[in-house]
C-alpha cells in the first residue's frame, strides 16, 4: 500500500512538473507572438527616431542658376545609389542607366533612366522621386529631371531621360552614401479610379475608338 502511495506521488509530481512547463512554453508563445506583433510600429518609431531606412519625397528643385556658384568640395565623394520601382501591374520598363555615381558635393552630375511602353496603347505617367537617408532630401537638389512632369510613351515607345543634380556640400559629413528611388505609377488608371463613373470615350484614345466603331 506503502509502494502504490508512493508511485502515485510521483505521478503527481510529475504531472504538475510537465503542467508547469507547459505553462511556462504557453507564455513564451504569447510573449513571442506579441513581440512579433510589435515589431512594426517599433521599428517605425526607430527608422522616425533615426532616419535609417527612412525616404523623404520632398527633394528639392533648383535652378541652374542657383548653384553656378556653388563651391566644390573635391576632398569629398558621395556615392549616390539609383533605384526604379513599378507601381501596380503598369507595363514598363524603367530602371536607371547606371546602378551608382561617386560625385563631389557641389558637382554637378547627368544620368539618365530608360523607359520603354509594353502597353498596345499610350500610357501617362509619373516619376515620384525619394531619398534615402530622409535626412539627405534637402540637399539632393534635381536642376532637371524628367519627374518635374508627366511622362506619355506610345504603345512600343522606349527613351531614355535625364536627370542632372547636385548634392550641396552641406550634406552632413557623417553620410557617404543616399539613394535615389523613383516609382511610376500610370496616372490615367489613378483618374479611371478617382471617377468611374466618366465616359470612356471622353479618354479612349483614336485607335481604341476606332475599334468600337468597327465592332457596331
Amino acid at each position: 500500500m506503502a509502494e502504490s502511495e508512493q508511485i502515485a506521488a510521483q505521478a503527481a509530481k510529475i504531472k504538475a512538473s510537465n503542467r508547469r512547463v507547459f505553462l511556462t512554453l504557453g507564455m513564451v508563445a504569447v510573449l513571442m507572438f506579441g513581440f512579433a506583433f510589435a515589431l512594426v510600429p517599433l521599428y517605425r518609431i526607430i527608422c522616425d527616431v533615426t532616419g535609417v531606412n527612412s525616404v523623404a519625397t520632398n527633394t528639392t528643385r533648383v535652378k541652374a542658376s542657383d548653384v553656378v556658384d556653388m563651391v566644390v568640395d573635391r576632398s569629398r565623394l558621395v556615392t549616390i545609389e539609383f533605384d526604379a520601382t513599378i507601381n501596380g501591374n503598369l507595363p514598363w520598363e524603367f530602371k536607371p542607366s547606371i546602378k551608382k555615381v561617386q560625385v563631389h558635393p557641389g558637382e554637378r552630375k547627368q544620368v539618365s533612366y530608360y523607359f520603354k511602353n509594353n502597353a498596345d496603347h499610350p500610357v501617362t505617367t509619373q516619376s515620384v522621386p525619394g531619398v534615402t537617408p530622409w535626412q539627405a532630401s534637402r540637399h539632393f537638389q534635381k536642376i532637371e529631371c524628367f519627374c518635374f512632369n508627366t511622362q506619355t510613351l506610345a504603345a512600343g515607345e522606349e527613351v531614355e531621360m535625364g536627370l542632372l543634380f547636385v548634392v550641396d556640400a552641406e550634406l552632413p559629413k557623417e553620410i557617404n552614401t543616399l539613394t535615389l528611388s523613383y516609382t511610376i505609377m500610370d496616372i490615367d488608371r489613378g483618374k479611371a479610379l478617382e471617377k468611374p463613373d466618366l465616359s470612356a470615350a471622353d479618354n479612349d484614345y483614336e485607335g481604341q475608338s476606332a475599334r468600337r466603331i468597327s465592332m457596331r
